[in-house]
């Protein structure tokens, strides 16, 4: 067990290194060219060595380096007060807000849309093709189009954006509970014809429990989406806070090392809430007796 840790330890620590080494070298890559017309034109003298340090000591650069995200994070992060509008954890909680609340309602229409389509023949031919023709539209189309029509209502806000959010992630969710749900064997469909079972009996001690493990394979892939679908929602809005909005301003003034450190945070983000639905996932197994 010991070995088995260090060699995960040592595979890790590898990735990352390499990574590292890419990153730098990239960064190097791609800032050279401003550099080196910035040298010509003032006629600076330089050498490869020179190049190296100013791309990665750029105010602006194209690519920042690891270490310069590392610096913001911590300015952003450990240095501001949390409902400082300068804080990555104010506007990370604006975002997560927006996230958990279309997450919820997502998850609800699509268990519902799932529940519907399994029971009722109609809804199979009628609503599954729609469902599956609405993930063809583009969400930055739709966007705007949805922060515009309940702005003219007066509806603004946390809403728009959970309903962006819903819109993402509530397919992952239909689909996988539609699949969850047909996913008893025959055999165990006529025994419970054998014991008279109702249909509600058939639902609940049945179908619902065969379908959890899909239905949590689901939540992961929705919940990320539906932080995908909460940042997009902030693009068209112009909001003032959100992630989203830091990755405006970051856009609006050149600020790439502010945008990576938004991305960052999103991506951290993303995989806190894939873990905390992994654990919610092991304790409801756990609960229904399931070995792991």
């Amino acid at each position: 067990m010991n070995w088995l840790r260090t060699s995960s330890f040592v595979s890790i620590s590898t990735v990352l290194a390499f990574t590292a080494v890419i990153w730098y070298a990239a960064a190097v890559y791609l800032n050279s060219a401003v550099l080196i017309d910035k040298y010509e034109r003032h006629k600076v003298e330089w050498d490869f060595s020179k190049l190296v340090d100013d791309s990665w000591s750029m105010d602006r650069p194209i690519m920042p380096a690891p270490h310069q995200i590392i610096f913001d994070l911590n300015k952003s992060i450990f240095k501001q007060k949390i409902s400082s509008k300068r804080s990555l954890i104010y506007h990370g909680w604006v975002t997560i807000s927006s996230t958990m609340v279309g997450f919820a309602m997502g998850g609800i229409l699509g268990i519902l849309l799932a529940v519907g389509i399994v029971h009722v023949p109609t809804l199979n031919k009628s609503v599954l093709p729609w469902i599956i023709a609405s993930q063809t539209i583009p969400i930055l189309a739709i966007a705007p189009m949805i922060i515009v029509g309940l702005g003219a209502i007066g509806v603004t806000g946390l809403l728009p954006k959970a309903i962006i959010s819903a819109y993402l992630c509530f397919f992952p969710i239909a689909i996988g509970m539609v699949k969850g749900l047909r996913s008893p064997d025959p055999i165990h469909l006529d025994l419970m014809k054998t014991y008279n079972a109702s249909k509600s009996q058939n639902f609940w001690k049945l179908r619902w429990p065969a379908s959890t493990p899909f239905l949590f394979a689901s939540f992961k892939v929705s919940i990320a989406i539906s932080l995908v679908g909460a940042i997009v929602g902030e693009l068209p809005a112009g909001a003032r806070a959100g992630l989203g909005a830091r990755l405006l301003t970051g856009s609006y003034y050149g600020q790439t090392i502010q945008i990576w450190s938004a991305l960052i945070v999103a991506s951290v983000l993303a995989a806190t809430l894939v873990f905390l639905m992994t654990l919610l996932e092991k304790g409801v197994q756990k609960r229904m007796g399931v070995r792991l």
